[in-house]
């Protein structure tokens, strides 16, 4: 009997994962891979799956170490990096406790009300019906005591990252050429290469054009003044959200730095908070290189 359990936990476990291969797959072909369908349906199918065919003693335990298995085999099968691993794992765990606990309810002879919600959901990014707003914009104010037109007509110098988020494998800035302020100036920014952990994979580079959309830049080094980059072309953060354009704002010995994006992730209730804290970090590494001493 314990044999033919294990037999039956295993056979679980392998159904669930080639389930959610199988609707990564389907999803992909649909080009539905960025929206809830994945971040929500899949960890909901591996949940459902591992319940009503393995049925072990713990539904749960078994749940969460089936999605871990799931993500560790996603680097190299599916070529993502560790950034994105980190990131996609809360919400696969969450949806995934709540599904164990969801066919739990339902076995008691309870009425679930939170499938309709999380079919609901699942749903979210899948049509423009059914998508949440996705511009966002994020501001970082600091305070500087140089010249900060000159800061900005010259290239940047960047140094590493002080927060802790940014250090799990964002992109960093390696270099930068291009120089002044004026309606049509450009920056090329050169990232360090993307190393995925796909098999066999090589590092592919990266890089970000701006271009200079609208200046005011006064005349008394001590005036307050305003630069708008735009991005022309990005290979950097273009897997991950849509920038748009990069503010520089400063007066009263201030500087402050706000990014548009558009959000290219669903859930908005999971991907929308990350995705301004990590843009956040980003606008405050920005602003820090045009205005430590």
């Amino acid at each position: 009997m314990e044999q033919q359990n294990r037999r039956r936990l295993l056979a679980g476990v392998l159904a669930a994962l080639f389930a959610a291969m199988l609707g990564h797959r389907v999803l992909h072909t649909g080009h539905l891979e960025q929206s809830a369908l994945f971040y929500v349906g899949l960890p909901a199918v591996i949940a459902l799956t591992v319940a009503l065919v393995a049925r072990p003693r713990s539904a749960l335990g078994v749940t969460m170490v089936t999605i871990t298995i799931g993500l560790a085999l996603s680097g190299p099968l599916l070529g993502e990096g560790i950034v994105c691993l980190v990131v996609a794992a809360p919400i696969f765990y969450f949806v995934g406790a709540v599904m164990v606990g969801v066919v739990h309810l339902i076995r008691k002879g309870t009425n679930a009300v939170v499938v309709p919600l999380l079919l609901l959901v699942a749903l979210e990014g899948a049509t423009e019906g059914t998508s949440l707003p996705r511009e966002e914009t994020v501001s970082v104010t600091r305070a500087h005591s140089g010249e900060l037109a000159a800061a900005l007509a010259a290239p940047p110098v960047f140094g590493g990252y002080d927060s802790v988020f940014l250090r799990l494998g964002f992109p960093r800035p390696a270099r930068v050429t291009g120089e002044g302020l004026q309606v049509g100036a450009t920056r090329e920014v050169v990232f360090d290469p993307r190393r995925s952990l796909g098999i066999g994979a090589v590092a592919e580079p990266r890089s970000m054009t701006l271009r200079v959309v609208s200046s005011s830049v006064p005349a008394d080094p001590a005036g307050s003044g305003r630069v708008v980059f735009a991005v022309e072309r990005d290979t950097t953060l273009a897997r991950w959200l849509d920038l748009r354009t990069a503010a520089f704002t400063w007066a009263d010995g201030r500087l402050t730095v706000s990014l548009d994006y558009r959000r290219t992730f669903d859930p908005a209730w999971y991907f929308g908070p990350v995705q301004r804290y990590a843009v956040g970090e980003a606008a405050d590494y920005l602003a820090s290189a045009f205005t430590r001493p």
